[in-house]
């Protein structure tokens, strides 16, 4: 999503809003220079002398600044209402998946149904088929001696792991990818475009749903978009708009993020050799090194809306305000975690809000860790030795999940020999 930060639309701070918490915050148009994206939210946070600050841009609107106040906000529906939580806010009230835009009890009865598809026995059960199918995917990669890590595997292995688990065909990988990045990178010079482009986006995705979900109402099966079609919601079947807003967002929820996560991943560890050499040393640190990865390279920035008029902070909110809550700045607070950009594969404690917090917290993190594992587990039986292509530069694309492209890697094929135990 792309906001014009000179437009005249802007609107200026309100006259509740003290002028030394006025910010220049841009949340789709901020990374200056060499800056990568979450540099650029440190300096951001740094820039400013209060928790809390209002920006004119997308809006106009509030940004959380430390991660006790993010996760805080995160988790206080009653105060901070998850009504409308895309910015824009004027894109977030079109934004009708649920259950995200619900809070309990209305939410609760939807969110079971994601529990229980989605928790840590049933995603247990999923592990050798992933570990497969990452082996199977790296395997055709490692003879070429390069690739680029984005586009040849992580755009291609989180969606083949949903469409397998949905029951859809593993052909619909490039239309599916499409509208999870429209859904969430949704461009436009003006609130107006925006909303018309998320829009178009929704009801896309809404028509590729809506066949396999008729195609399975009141016919149970073992995949995961039977289970969610044919479930119940105190005790009455789920309206056709309700299946097909649950549906799509599990299907978005266990895309983007991951997808994306991959890059970052690998764009850090193409730049360390050494830490790469850490973990193919003692591979049971793999697990840990993925949490602290977590915690260091957030992707996610929602927003919550103000539910009552109220003073937090210092400052007077006002009902149907906005609050944008940019978890990258959690796990990267210095309150939080001791020399938080520094990545600590040791770290003893570590706190981030990368899955949120909450009632909302994301139902599909436990498959996000076990593909986030695997991929890693998987790459460095195969691959053990490998760097990022030199005088290479990543794109950033700042959005509600933010993206990363072109992260070119590189190795020795020949001494690539694959070596057992890694993954054994």
């Amino acid at each position: 999503m792309t906001s014009t930060s000179t437009s005249p639309s802007q609107p200026a701070a309100p006259s509740h809003v003290p002028k030394e918490r006025v910010s220049n915050i841009d949340m789709y148009n901020h990374i200056v220079g060499d800056e990568d994206y979450h540099e650029s939210w440190v300096r951001m946070r740094n820039e400013n002398n209060h928790d809390l600050v209002w920006t004119p841009h997308n809006g106009g609107h509030w940004v959380a600044l430390r991660g006790s106040m993010i996760r805080e906000i995160y988790a206080d529906y009653q105060r901070f209402t998850s009504e409308v939580m895309y910015l824009p806010k004027a894109v977030g009230e079109k934004y009708d998946m649920i259950p995200v835009r619900m809070d309990p009890p209305e939410h609760t009865p939807f969110r079971e149904i994601l529990n229980k598809a989605l928790n840590l026995r049933e995603v247990r059960k999923l592990e050798e088929p992933i570990r497969q199918l990452a082996a199977s995917m790296i395997d055709e990669i490692k003879g070429k001696g390069e690739c680029d890590i984005c586009t040849d595997f992580a755009s291609k292995f989180p969606i083949y792991v949903f469409l397998e688990m949905a029951g859809l065909p593993r052909a619909d990988t490039e239309r599916l990818a499409d509208l999870a990045t429209r859904m969430v990178k949704v461009t436009g010079a003006t609130p107006d475009e925006m909303v018309a482009g998320f829009e178009a986006a929704r009801n896309d995705f809404f028509d590729y749903v809506r066949p396999a979900v008729e195609a399975r109402r009141g016919k149970p099966g073992d995949d995961l978009l039977s289970d969610i079609v044919n479930s119940e919601v105190d005790g009455r079947a789920m309206t056709e708009r309700e299946t097909l807003s649950l549906v799509s967002l599990v299907l978005l929820a266990g895309l983007d993020t991951t997808v994306n996560f991959i890059g970052f991943l690998f764009a850090y560890l193409g730049k360390h050799p050494d830490r790469v050499k850490e973990l193919t040393s003692d591979p049971s640190r793999i697990p840990r090194c993925v949490e602290e990865m977590f915690r260091r390279f957030p992707l996610v920035a929602e927003a919550r809306m103000v539910a009552n008029d109220q003073i937090y902070s210092g400052v007077e909110l006002k009902r149907g305000e906005m609050i944008l809550l940019p978890t990258a700045l959690s796990g990267l607070d210095e309150r939080e975690n001791e020399c938080p950009m520094k990545l600590d594969f040791q770290r003893k404690t570590m706190s981030h809000t990368t899955f949120g917090e909450g009632a909302h917290r994301c139902a599909g993190m436990h498959l996000a860790r076990l593909e986030i594992i695997v991929t890693l587990q998987e790459w460095l039986a195969r691959i053990p030795e490998f760097e990022l292509v030199p005088n290479s530069k990543s794109t950033y694309l700042p959005g509600i999940v933010v993206g990363i492209s072109n992260v070119p890697l590189r190795w020795n094929v020949g001494q690539n020999i694959q070596r057992g135990g890694l993954s054994e």
